[in-house]
């Protein structure tokens, strides 16, 4: 048999992507995603969070044995651990990943799990960014759920991104609003996660994540009275993406 070709280097392949798909549908870009040679091996990033189902039911339809990775900060709430299995076994999701922080690194860094409390910042990278980034060596590209809407500095989000020169990131429904997310739940008759049914529009780890109020950003109840809405999975030129609350930001 021959020989793959190699991967064109990331920028290349970015510009190539984009030009090739920007005029597609998301279900079009995500199945281009997951077949396209010069995307590579791919895996879904999901939080199986207020929104994310949407993106699984999509992923489900087009490949089931697409790789999922599932991170668990061992911080979550009962009903995210819950709601993971349920969803996985609605979709008939057949690769799903439990990706755990390092228990050398909890011991070392966060013996008696208070980190959060005097630095979310640490404790995200610890438990979240830390082990996300580990177990995404391997792969060439990931799948995300970011969307324009969401910031003003995500305005310019195309379908694929360049990870800084490492992998693709691909974003599916970049150009969604916030009705045509929930008009495919309904539409598709998707579970929803339980915690929305009490005030809780974006749902992260337990200790940092609240109901919002009526007219509140989606995002307020993260990391509520702080200068912080992004857990670092996502950067840009290096550096973890701020944005003012009132902006909202990624799910």
């Amino acid at each position: 048999m021959p020989l793959e070709a190699p991967l064109l280097p990331v920028s290349d392949r970015v510009a190539q992507l984009n030009d090739n798909y920007r005029h597609h549908s998301a279900t079009d870009v995500l199945k281009h995603a997951l077949t396209d040679p010069q995307v590579g091996r791919i895996a879904m990033v999901s939080s199986f969070g207020a929104e994310s189902v949407v993106l699984l039911h999509m992923v489900a339809t087009v490949d089931r044995t697409t790789p999922i990775l599932f991170i668990d900060t061992e911080m979550l709430f009962d009903e995210t651990l819950t709601y993971q299995k349920e969803v996985a076994d609605h979709l008939a999701l057949t690769n799903v990943h439990t990706v755990r922080p390092d228990r050398d690194a909890l011991f070392s860094r966060d013996t008696e799990s208070l980190l959060h409390r005097h630095n979310t910042d640490a404790c995200c990278a610890l438990r979240k960014t830390e082990p996300l980034q580990n177990a995404l060596n391997g792969f060439d590209a990931w799948i995300t759920g970011r969307k324009r809407f969401q910031s003003r500095d995500r305005t310019g989000l195309k379908f694929f991104e360049n990870e800084n020169d490492i992998r693709i990131k691909v974003n599916p429904l970049v150009h969604w609003t916030p009705r045509d997310v929930q008009d495919y739940m309904v539409n598709n008759r998707l579970p929803r996660h339980p915690l929305v049914a009490k005030g809780f529009a974006s749902i992260g780890c337990a200790p940092c994540t609240s109901p919002v109020e009526k007219g509140e950003d989606p995002r307020a109840g993260r990391w509520r009275g702080q200068n912080k809405d992004e857990c670092g999975i996502h950067f840009e030129n290096g550096k973890i993406v701020r944005h003012p609350h009132h902006e909202g930001a990624h799910q």
